[in-house]
């Protein structure tokens, strides 16, 4: 049996399938609609479960009477087949992963082959349409043995009536799926490239002039109190009459009416928004079906450049979200997605963006229900048409978020090639039908509040008419479309319906050219930024800033929302490369909030803090409270709750009284403060529900505040130990000093200026000489500046001194050093000038001066790394925590005193990498060896050292470590996002010409040392809110 060609042919989309329409789900009664579970429904027939299955590596070794075949395996449905064995997993980001030459897709073409049976009986009089809510990437269905249709767009559902094919009795249904077709072109996302039926698979029973298609519409009253409801109608054939009734959100019966076509007018509206998504419930019913459609009465508009949701300002603090799960693909379940939604409202998100397709049609309902504005984004991206080749000194060129290119004629033609699709004739009605189908099937549903037409398509004639088309079908939503910015050389780009001015991944420098300049007047949206990939999203407050300093900039999307990483047969996480694909994009799919089996990752806490809804500031004894909701009266849904505490002892505490605060006002509540205060003292403000709050339970945090309250020291007193009566004594050799006290034997090395091991009661402490540490295991933000870093020999850098001196006074030894930081065949990194004494107890101060060249890269840290036996676990510290934190991420952290461990501090990155840093920290204890500094520093706890993360892949590869790792940073740069972002800011880079620091390491051995160190502390030793990290 010889296969049409439709999967190759751009002009052939759909055969046999019913218009795109709206979504809706046909019940049996007034109490089975109201309740909305369309599996109850007595129309509807779901045929998930296992499926007979046959794999093919390529369709043309399908056997020629394929509908008769005997079939060797099963499969669930819905699921994707390389999750079950078949064919492999594939990730790549922009490159197709074949040949770039549309509308053709690769000769060898793998095919599933799937069958299964249903008892079935036919009604008299119905029609039975047979849906296919996600099939990538195309598939031919046969009922009975014979032809129904074809159908494409994989996240898009497909709908077919089989009335004319069915029989009474034993009914067989094929479907013959093709992992490419011409549509493949337009869904070319970063994304694993996986196959198969991933949704769920439904017959639903209509009357025989069944209602096609729903759109309701509503025009709000300019003082928003009252609402034109207009419903129009299309049946199969001719219009019918239809009673309708629609229901308050608090149950009250408004109307009921009999016509084919509604309008009606409804009063007193309660609005819907994110905060409080206000639902209304219309019921349509014609024959013996009952519809329930879902209405939020809302407005959204731009004014004057701001983006207005029922007349109010509003930041979209977004995110962008594929379907993606380890073991099940994007095969997304309803407790999967709603599991999601939950972690996103306790992180203050109140947006997402369905990046780069549609979502199963009822997640945009489960929208609807808990509050989410959503941008809802057809299944469109041909972000591959750029990687053709260009002459070029670079070679080939790949235009990602941004252009920059030295060579103009050779960017023009990189973003030529971008447009080629997006200009072609041949795809301008696959174009328009991604935007159909996206469109008609979510007009209905309030939390999509724009439209967006794809994603990394470039931009050209094919992209306006779907703009176009979509104002006009559906004028009371926004369009947005973020390559419209690039501009091919042989068109003039029209923009005229878009409504954003969009980009992704731009600096904030540049949004703040945007709005200096007064010829743009498009609110600025930002679809993706903070690329979240491995220990990253640095900038989420920098972003946050300037989303709130210009009315006109409305917010952004975080890219993304979890990591992308199927499972290996060890059952670990893999990412690209790791299943013999080619060509890959290796761990760039790594990219989330979020890991792959849903565990926040610090960039996520970091955002909740951003993100908070309310937030104080401090001026003397006043507080005042904000309320950054948009539409909530904070009194009534929020708890504002103060603790203050000295050191870790807690001075007061209790719940902030005022009254009520509307949105976006200010609140001023005085607090009593200690009248004597300590060194450490803290004032916390906390964020609480009161009671739930949709997916939230009453009592759950929404952020807080933390303030250091005066004379609060950034610097640390040197504690001051009883000396034993004998001073330690030297001996000086030609490359080693010997010191020696009561209890202690220190060796140190004149030759590269460090303590080569240092002995403590006869215990060796150093696993590996305590030498200087200016390289870390590189971030995957780190990607671009760690070939700066390598060039000029950050990751190979040695101690070398020039000068060693040893003298002795009545206070102990003292070793001074010129030293420097050097590597191969590179100029010195750094110029030091040391300072070391060892006091009688064994203590040692070191002073550094250092000096750097101007010329040189920033360094990515500045530090003593200890390497010490696998024995030293237990630390204490205080500082910021429990997790990690760094100078451009640590507003989620809270400054206290925290119990860890080398394996508890480990962040389980993916592929390892710099994590677990503790920034803000006063002192840090790891069994007996108390290390602080002259200001607060930066301290990480781990069981390998940097090279060994640097050598390693994946975290699951990790030996068994029989060190424990104590970097102590004078300096830590910051994290950015710069693996797809603008590079680290200036202010978080540690790039001195010019530094010193003074670092203290002492050994605690008796109970008269820890109490005097209490003592010096004032109460950071205590144990009242000692937390594990």
């Amino acid at each position: 049996m010889t296969l049409p060609n439709y999967f190759q042919d751009p002009q052939t989309l759909h055969v046999n399938t019913t218009p795109h329409h709206a979504y809706f789900i046909p019940y049996h009664n007034m109490e089975a609609a109201e309740k909305y579970v369309r599996e109850e429904s007595h129309f509807f027939t779901l045929l998930n479960g296992d499926w007979d299955f046959n794999y093919y590596a390529s369709y043309h070794h399908l056997p020629e009477d394929y509908l008769n075949t005997a079939f060797e395996h099963k499969i669930p449905v819905p699921s994707n087949w390389q999750n079950h064995g078949f064919d492999r997993h594939h990730y790549t980001n922009v490159n197709y992963p074949f040949p770039y030459d549309p509308p053709y897709v690769p000769q060898d073409n793998p095919c599933g082959l799937y069958h299964r049976t249903l008892q079935f009986k036919p009604e008299a009089n119905k029609r039975y349409l047979l849906n296919f809510e996600g099939v990538d990437a195309c598939f031919f269905l046969y009922v009975n043995k014979q032809f129904v249709g074809y159908s494409q767009v994989s996240h898009c559902t497909s709908e077919f009536d089989i009335t004319d094919f069915l029989t009474a009795g034993t009914n067989h249904f094929t479907v013959l799926v093709l992992k490419w077709c011409d549509g493949s072109y337009l869904e070319d996302q970063d994304k694993f490239r996986m196959s198969g039926i991933f949704r769920d698979v439904y017959i639903l029973e209509r009357e025989n002039n069944y209602l096609e298609d729903i759109f309701i519409q509503t025009h709000l009253s300019e003082d928003l109190t009252r609402a034109e409801l207009r419903v129009d109608l299309k049946f199969k054939d001719k219009p019918e009459q239809v009673e309708y009734e629609l229901i308050s959100p608090s149950g009250e019966k408004i109307f009921a009416k009999k016509a084919k076509h509604l309008t009606a007018c409804v009063e007193d509206l309660i609005l819907w928004n994110s905060e409080t998504p206000a639902l209304y419930s219309l019921f349509l019913k014609y024959g013996q079906e009952v519809i329930c459609q879902k209405i939020g009465f809302r407005k959204i508009e731009v004014k004057e450049g701001v983006v207005l949701f029922n007349h109010a300002p509003i930041k979209f603090k977004g995110v962008n979200r594929h379907d993606s799960d380890p073991k099940t693909g994007y095969t997304i379940s309803y407790e999967q997605a709603l599991a999601d939604l939950r972690l996103m409202k306790a992180h203050n998100i109140n947006a997402i963006r369905t990046a780069h397709y549609p979502n199963a049609p009822w997640f945009s309902e489960l929208c609807d229900q808990y509050g989410f504005y959503l941008i809802a984004e057809s299944d469109l991206e041909s972000h591959g048409s750029n990687a053709v080749y260009v002459p070029s000194p670079e070679g080939n060129i790949l235009l990602g978020a941004k252009v920059d290119i030295d060579h103009e004629a050779i960017r023009q033609q990189v973003i030529d090639n971008y447009c080629d699709l997006s200009r072609s004739p041949d795809f301008k009605a696959a174009m328009l039908d991604r935007t159909h189908a996206n469109v008609e099937r979510d007009k209905n549903r309030p939390s999509v509040v724009v439209w967006s037409l794809g994603n990394e398509a470039g931009y050209g004639e094919n992209l306006e008419a779907c703009a176009a088309w979509v104002k006009g079908r559906d004028p009371s939503r926004l369009v947005h479309y973020e390559n419209a910015i690039f501009q091919h050389s042989q068109y003039q780009n029209d923009l005229s319906n878009l409504d954003f001015h969009s980009e992704m991944y731009t600096s904030t420098e540049e949004i703040e050219a945007y709005f200096a300049n007064p010829a743009n007047q498009k609110p600025y949206l930002l679809c993706e930024y903070a690329h979240a990939m491995g220990n990253s999203c640095g900038d989420l407050g920098d972003y946050q800033a300037i989303f709130e300093k210009y009315p006109g900039a409305c917010g952004g999307f975080v890219w993304e929302w979890c990591d992308h990483a199927p499972l290996l047969p060890n059952g670990q996480f893999g990412y690209g490369g790791d299943f013999g694909d080619s060509p890959n994009d290796g761990n760039f799919c790594v990219d989330g909030l979020v890991s792959p089996d849903r565990k926040p990752h610090s960039s996520l806490l970091y955002l909740k803090d951003v993100f908070r809804p309310v937030k104080t500031r401090l001026e003397g004894n006043q507080l005042f409270i904000t309320n950054g909701f948009d539409f909530i009266e904070l009194n009534e849904w929020v708890s504002v709750r103060y603790k203050i505490t000295q050191g870790t002892q807690l001075f007061a505490q209790g719940e902030l009284a005022f009254a009520s605060l509307a949105p976006k006002q200010t609140a001023c509540v005085e607090v009593e403060l200690p009248q004597v205060g300590l060194s450490y003292d803290q004032l916390e403000i906390t964020y609480v529900l009161k009671k739930p709050w949709g997916l939230l339970q009453a009592y759950e945090e929404l952020g807080f505040e933390l303030f250091k309250l005066p004379p609060y020291n950034l610097s640390v007193t040197e504690i001051q130990f009883p000396y034993p009566a004998k001073r330690p004594t030297y001996t000086e050799a030609a490359t080693e000093i010997l010191v020696k006290g009561d209890k202690f034997c220190y060796r140190f090395d004149k030759l590269k200026g460090i303590f080569s091991q240092l002995e403590y009661k006869g215990k060796p402490l150093l696993s590996a000489p305590l030498d200087f540490n200016i390289y870390r295991a590189p971030i995957d933000n780190d990607a671009l500046i760690k070939q700066h870093w390598q060039a000029a020999g950050y990751d190979r850098a040695e101690s070398r001194a020039y000068a060693v001196t040893v003298e002795q006074d009545e206070r102990g030894i003292i070793i001074k050093v010129q030293s420097g930081l050097v590597a191969t065949s590179k100029a010195r990194i750094l110029s030091l000038d040391l300072e070391y004494k060892i006091n009688p107890n064994g203590k040692i101060r070191l002073k550094v001066k250092g000096q750097k060249a101007a010329h040189l890269p920033f360094l990515p840290r500045f530090g003593l790394r200890l390497i010490l036996p696998k024995t030293y676990q237990q630390a204490r510290y205080f500082g910021m925590g429990p997790g990690e934190t760094y100078v451009d991420k640590c507003s989620h952290g809270k400054t206290g005193l925290y119990h860890t461990t080398p394996a508890q501090n480990f962040v389980n990155y993916l592929r390892p990498q710099e994590g677990g840093s503790h920034y803000g920290t006063h002192y840090v204890i790891l069994e007996d060896l108390l290390v602080n500094c002259h200001r607060p520093f930066s301290f990480n706890l781990s069981p390998y050292r940097q090279e060994t993360l640097m050598a390693t892949k994946h975290s699951y590869e990790l030996p068994e470590s029989q060190e424990t790792v104590l970097c102590v940073d004078y300096k830590m740069s910051g994290i950015g996002s710069h693996s797809c972002g603008p590079a680290l800011k200036e202010k978080y880079r540690f790039n001195p010409t010019e530094f010193e620091w003074e670092v203290t390491l002492s050994f605690l051995n008796d109970e008269e040392e820890l109490a005097i160190l209490k003592d010096q502390f004032k109460n950071l030793l205590g144990e009242e809110n000692e937390v594990a990290a």
